[in-house]
């Protein structure tokens, strides 16, 4: 009789139990949730195992977990615990139907259980002794479609009688925000799926090609060097960097740079006389010895190698280092984008660049700004001091070239002078005409 007085008093209605939620329960989990918030599905793995251990230390409980229930096993799939309590090991799984978590789903155990010995269907448990398991909490972990994922758990190898309606409201507050993150989790999982299928179709199948984009210098109607521009043959339509960035999240970054240089390098042998051909990479693939790895086989007089950042440099010494390797076989090294992100003055200062790319936003408008004038001139002076030369990309006007020419920078690339173009394209192309009286010889 003092059993079933016990089941009456634990299985309260789910109305009833939902009105415990109050401000006990949201002071315990949102606040921690918020802290670990992230779009990347390895945060949202150290928000939940943060959540469970608060929830457990908060329940004063030795062991907290969060199940899936996955073709007839209940899947362990985040687990907290004290030192000395019972082993759970993350993945492990177990039939289902022997579980605390499916009775509690489908209500043949009540969701708070004081003492599991003194309750007869939890008794006809194994591991209600074997454990053991005593103090016991546990709520549905419910989707958005409905649908049950699993279970919150929490027990204790002692008895708790002060367990009641605010701890599983607590417990309900956990599970729904668990859901949520559960939820995100498997949209950032399916999506870097596909995006690694995605860069994987690139290199599986070479999908992709270079375009070069010619550099004049004063006096020269031909190029006298071509920036190579990768280009992708499949969907979806967007910029390069953007390709080269998921590639980077799946891990898959070097790969897509390998792809990138080696079609580059097929591209070299196609390009007029003796033009340069300016390649982009990133610090990291020349500290790690793959830039000179990759242009092995090219004529190293021709290539110009930019360095480009996504990522600040911590390592100047090895890349110094790898730099002056690379130099010694002939290959130029230039900094792209300066004045832009980290390509900064103590970037050029530590590498020595033979070469400095002024970045479109510096070059945009510069005739009819005095405050960009005044940064290109500071630029061609610090050059012309340290023997660097100054390319300005991105000129799009005739009256910011001769701007440019008049202050004495040394090479020029824009849409004005030449847009990107195939590389069968380049042998034949020659300065436009309208625009020979502005780089004439001094």
């Amino acid at each position: 009789m003092e059993t079933e007085a016990r089941d009456a008093s634990t299985a309260e209605p789910a109305s009833e139990v939902e009105s415990g939620a109050d401000s006990e329960s949201e002071s315990v989990i949102p606040e921690v949730f918020l802290a670990r918030s992230g779009s990347d599905y390895a945060t949202i793995d150290e928000a939940l195992q943060e959540v469970l251990r608060a929830i457990r230390q908060h329940m004063g409980m030795e062991v907290a977990f969060i199940s899936e229930f996955v073709a007839g096993e209940r899947t362990f799939r985040y687990v907290d615990r004290d030192e000395d309590a019972p082993a759970i090991e993350v993945d492990s799984g177990e039939p289902i139907e022997g579980s605390y978590c499916m009775r509690v789903v489908d209500g043949r155990l009540p969701q708070i259980i004081p003492d599991a010995w003194e309750l007869r269907a939890a008794e006809e448990i194994p591991a209600t002794r074997a454990v053991p398991v005593r103090a016991h909490l546990s709520v549905p972990i419910r989707l958005s479609n409905g649908q049950i994922y699993g279970t919150f758990c929490c027990f204790s190898t002692t008895p708790d009688p002060s367990l009641d309606r605010r701890d599983l409201a607590v417990m309900r507050v956990f599970a729904d925000f668990a859901a949520r993150q559960i939820e995100r989790r498997s949209v950032i999982v399916s999506e870097r799926h596909a995006a690694r299928e995605r860069i994987q179709g690139v290199l599986d199948e070479r999908g992709l090609y270079m375009l070069a984009q010619p550099v004049f210098a004063i006096g020269d109607s031909a190029p006298v060097g071509f920036e190579a521009l990768a280009r992708f043959s499949s969907g979806p339509l967007r910029p390069p960097d953007q390709w080269f960035e998921e590639a980077r999240r799946v891990d898959l970054h070097e790969d897509l740079t390998a792809l990138a240089v080696d079609e580059a390098v097929n591209s070299l042998e196609r390009l007029p006389g003796s033009a340069s051909l300016s390649i982009n990479i990133e610090p990291d693939a020349v500290i790690s010895g793959e830039a000179g790895r990759l242009l092995a086989r090219a004529d190293a007089r021709r290539i110009v190698l930019e360095l480009t950042e996504s990522r600040r440099v911590e390592d100047y010494d090895h890349l110094r280092s790898e730099l002056a390797h690379l130099r010694s076989l002939g290959i130029r090294i230039a900094i792209d984008d300066f004045g832009a992100g980290y390509a900064s003055m103590r970037h050029v200062l530590e590498l020595r660049p033979d070469l400095v790319k002024l970045d479109r936003s510096i070059v945009s408008d510069v005739d009819q700004d005095g405050d960009r004038r005044a940064l290109v001139a500071a630029i061609v002076a610090f050059a012309e001091e340290t023997g660097t030369r100054v390319v300005a990309e991105g000129v799009e006007k005739v009256s910011e070239l001769e701007q440019l020419v008049a202050m004495g920078v040394d090479r020029y690339q824009g849409y004005l002078l030449g847009r990107p173009m195939p590389i069968v394209d380049c042998a034949d192309y020659r300065l436009p005409d309208d625009l020979a009286p502005v780089l004439a010889a001094a």
